[in-house]
């Protein structure tokens, strides 16, 4: 099993930032992917980025290429994502989500899900 705990949520203005963090805790693997995904209501849950933990290959949705970054600190077992000049759509639960497998852009490639932090952006 693995536990995914998110923070960093939040309620910012148009333009703002925001950095969530996930700590990931319990069994280890050898190679892994984490990922970012997020779900407006009434809509599905989609990718947003991804990083490997063995390479560091990071993957992005389009809608947040060049404003969000995601980066990890292996001693601390934490993964985060860098969000800058957000926008109102971007108002969704993000969750953290851990993947054994190769493949990051879907919901259903992953094992393991966080409980969720809210992210608001006010227009």
């Amino acid at each position: 099993q693995v536990q995914l705990v998110e923070s960093g949520g939040g309620l910012v203005q148009t333009g703002g930032s925001l950095r969530l963090s996930c700590v990931a805790s319990g069994r280890t693997f050898s190679s892994y992917i984490m990922g970012w995904f997020r779900q407006a209501p009434g809509k599905e849950r989609e990718f947003v980025a991804a990083i490997t933990w063995s390479g560091g290959w990071t993957y992005y949705a389009d809608s947040v290429k060049g404003r969000f970054t995601i980066s990890r600190d292996d001693a601390k077992n934490t993964v985060y994502l860098q969000m800058n000049s957000l926008k109102p759509e971007d108002t969704a639960v993000y969750y953290c989500a851990f993947n054994r497998g190769t493949n990051w852009g879907r919901p259903a490639y992953y094992d393991y899900w966080g409980q969720g932090t809210q992210v608001t952006v006010s227009s």
